[in-house]
This record gives structure tokens, C-alpha cells and sequence, in this order.
């Protein structure tokens, strides 16, 4: 066996190992759309279940959530950004641009959040009505993923910050993309099926 062959072999191995992840995550997603798709169809049935209290017209502030959709729809620009910085390998542009990411995800959080008190403020929380348990489960569960994936982004930056963009490393942030990307998906869906006929 010649040395070039050698040393070709882990290499090989490497990338199969990265490609097994990534098909891994493809699947992962295809598990969580199956989630997701649950959840919408639960809020569907239960949405005129009220029981009486409030409606999505009386509760639904379409200005905040305009501005969420916003904040996330940006938030996937700048995660866009960050990975034409990875294929230029500018490190320090790859970490900026998730920064970036990181505030505008965050931002998005603290008025969901800010929704979701004013809500049980008003005594319409998710234990309110069918309609509102429906509601929280479905936002809520959106939600705790963009929790997670702001935790996913500053574990990226540092790892691209402490070891560069290695091939693991970069493998990693194109299935944060991936997961980042979904996420808008899912939230243009919450905004199409929820809030838009919830105010009409």
C-alpha cells in the first residue's frame, strides 16, 4: 500500500464520518417538521375551543408580531452572511455575523416573552382554554428551539474563535444553518396559520 493511500484513508474517513452527521441532522429535522406539523394540526382543531375567554382578537398584538417576524427573517440574513464568510474563511467576519445573529435571535425571544407574560397577565394562560393551551404548546415549543439554537450559536462562536474554521467546525455551522433556517420556516407557518387569521 503506497504512503499517499495511507494517508488518504483517515482523511477519506473523516469526511464520511462528517456527511454521516450531516445526513443524521437532515433526518433529526425531517423529525422535528414531523413535530411541528402535529402541533399545527392540534392548534387547528382546538383553536374555537375558548371556553368562553378570550379570542386571538382579543389577545394578539400584530404590530409585536410583525416586528418578531422581522427580527427572525434578519436573523437568517445575517446567519447568510456568516456562512459567506465561512466559504471566504474570514474568521473574524464568521463570528461577527453570528453575534449578530445572536442579538437579533435573542431580541425575538424577549418579546415573545414579553407576549407570553402580558398574556397570563390578562388570565389567559395556557391552562385558560383549549384554544390557549394549543397556542403556548405551539409558539412555546418554537420558542425553546430558538432558545436552543442561540445556545448552539455562542458555543459556534467560540469554537470558530478557539479552533478555527477546522472542517468539524465548519461542518457544524452548516448544520446550525440548517437548524436556524428551519426554524424561520416554522415561524412564517405560526405567523400565516396563527396570528394572521387570529386577527382577522
Amino acid at each position: 500500500m503506497s504512503a499517499e493511500a495511507t494517508t488518504m484513508r483517515p482523511e477519506s474517513g473523516k469526511d464520511a464520518a462528517l456527511a454521516d452527521r450531516d445526513f443524521g441532522f437532515w433526518v433529526y429535522l425531517m423529525s422535528d417538521a414531523i413535530i411541528f406539523a402535529l402541533l399545527f394540526a392540534t392548534y387547528l382543531v382546538l383553536k374555537s375551543g375558548t371556553a368562553g375567554g378570550p379570542t386571538g382578537q382579543d389577545l394578539f398584538d400584530i404590530n409585536r408580531t410583525f416586528a418578531e417576524t422581522m427580527l427572525l427573517l434578519a436573523s437568517s440574513v445575517t446567519f447568510g452572511m456568516a456562512s459567506v464568510a465561512v466559504a471566504g474563511r474570514n474568521r473574524a467576519g464568521v463570528v461577527a455575523w453570528l453575534a449578530v445573529t445572536f442579538v437579533l435571535g435573542a431580541a425575538f425571544l424577549a418579546l415573545e416573552f414579553g407576549e407570553f407574560a402580558g398574556m397570563i397577565a390578562q388570565d389567559a394562560g395556557p391552562g385558560r382554554s383549549g384554544f390557549l393551551s394549543a397556542f403556548f404548546t405551539l409558539v412555546g415549543t418554537h420558542g425553546l428551539h430558538v432558545s436552543g439554537g442561540l445556545v448552539w450559536i455562542a458555543v459556534m462562536i467560540a469554537q470558530v474563535r478557539l479552533k478555527g474554521l477546522t472542517a468539524p467546525v465548519v461542518s457544524r455551522l452548516f448544520r446550525l444553518g440548517l437548524f436556524w433556517h428551519f426554524l424561520d420556516i416554522v415561524w412564517i407557518g405560526i405567523f400565516s396559520v396563527v396570528y394572521l387569521p387570529g386577527v382577522m
